[in-house]
C-alpha cells in the first residue's frame, strides 16, 4: 500500500496542485540520469532532474495483486540527454526506472509512484518511446530450459563450444556499394559458399559504425557480386570502403549443427521430440506398435 503523508494529501486535495513527475533512470553501465516534466530542473537525493529533456509520460496502469504494472514514456533524442547511439548500444535495455510525484516547491514532499525497468524501446526520427515494466513482470518470464527441437545455445558460447575465431567460421571484407533495405555489396568473402553467413553477425571494423554489431538476414550472390543484407539498419551511414568482420550463421537445426559445424555432440536441442502431429495420431492397421523407438536409424 502506498503511504502518503498528510501534508502531501492536503496539497493534492487543495485543487491547486504544484506537483510534477520525475524519473530516475539507472543505466546498465551504472550511469544515473534524472528527468522531469516540470519547466525547471529539480534536485533531490543527489540527482539532478533535467527539465529540458523533452520527456513526457503516457498512462501508467497500476493494479493490485500480482498483476504487472506497465506504462510508457516518450522523449526527444539529444546528445545532452538520451542519444540514439546509447540506445543502440543497449545501455537502456533493462535499465531501472523510478517514478516520483514531486512537489516542485518542496521536493521533500514526494510520493514514489512506480519502480520497474525499461522494456521495449522504439526509436524513430529524433524521438523514442520506451515501455515501462514493473518488477512483477519478472514473474512472467519463463524459468529453466524450454524443450524444443532447435538448439537453445548461441553460436560460440560455452554451451555451444564452436570457436568463432576460427577462420572457417569468420571472414573479413569491405563494402563496395550500398543498396536499399540494408543490402551491402561486399568484397573479400570469395572463399565462402553462398549463404554461409546468413543469420550470422557482422562486426564493423572501419567507418562510422566501427565497433558496432549487426545481425545478418541474407548472404547471396547476385550477378557475380556478394550481397549481405542487414536485418536492422546501421546506426550511422555506411559508405563504400567500410571494413567489417563477419561470423557464420547458424539456424539452430540439428542438421546444420552436424553438417556445417561438425558439432552435434554439443547440440542443445531435442531433434527427436514428438511434434504436435504425434498428439493427434492414432494406430493404423498394419503398423507395428511394440513400444520400440519411433526414431529410424
Amino acid at each position: 500500500m502506498r503511504e502518503i503523508s498528510q501534508e502531501v494529501q492536503a496539497r493534492l486535495d487543495s485543487g491547486a496542485s504544484t506537483f510534477c513527475r520525475c524519473w530516475r533512470v539507472t543505466r546498465r553501465d551504472g550511469v544515473v540520469l534524472g528527468f522531469t516534466d516540470h519547466d525547471a530542473p529539480l534536485m533531490f537525493d543527489g540527482v539532478r532532474y533535467e527539465a529540458a529533456s523533452g520527456l513526457t509520460a503516457g498512462a501508467l496502469d497500476l493494479s493490485t495483486g500480482m498483476s504487472a504494472d506497465n506504462g510508457e514514456v516518450l522523449g526527444a533524442l539529444s546528445d545532452a540527454a538520451i542519444s540514439e547511439a546509447d540506445i543502440a548500444a543497449g545501455l537502456y535495455d533493462g535499465a531501472e526506472v523510478r517514478q516520483f510525484l514531486v512537489d516542485w516547491q518542496d521536493t521533500s514532499l514526494r510520493v514514489p509512484m512506480f519502480t520497474g525497468r525499461i522494456g521495449e524501446i522504439r526509436r524513430g526520427k529524433g524521438a523514442f518511446e520506451a515501455e515501462l515494466r514493473s518488477l512483477a513482470d519478472d514473474l512472467n518470464r519463463p524459468a529453466g530450459r524450454v524443450l524444443g527441437r532447435d538448439c537453445d545455445a548461441t553460436l560460440g558460447d560455452a554451451r555451444c563450444g564452436v570457436d568463432v575465431t576460427d577462420p572457417a567460421w569468420r571472414g573479413s571484407g569491405v563494402v563496395e556499394a550500398v543498396g536499399g533495405e540494408g543490402a551491402l555489396t561486399v568484397a573479400g568473402l570469395a572463399g565462402f559458399e553462398d549463404g554461409w553467413f546468413a543469420g550470422g553477425v557482422l562486426i564493423w571494423t572501419g567507418g562510422a559504425n566501427v565497433g558496432a554489431r549487426a545481425p545478418l538476414r541474407h548472404d547471396v550472390s547476385r550477378g557475380g557480386a556478394r550481397v549481405l543484407s542487414l536485418r536492422t539498419g546501421a546506426l550511422h551511414p555506411v559508405a563504400s570502403g567500410d571494413a567489417f568482420e563477419v561470423i557464420a550463421g547458424c539456424d539452430r537445426r540439428a542438421a546444420t549443427c552436424r553438417a556445417k559445424f561438425a558439432n552435434f555432440l554439443n547440440f542443445r536441442g531435442f531433434p527427436h521430440i514428438p511434434g504436435e502431429d504425434w498428439l493427434t495420431s492414432y494406430p493404423n492397421r498394419g503398423e507395428v506398435h511394440d513400444g520400440s523407438s519411433l526414431r529410424k536409424g
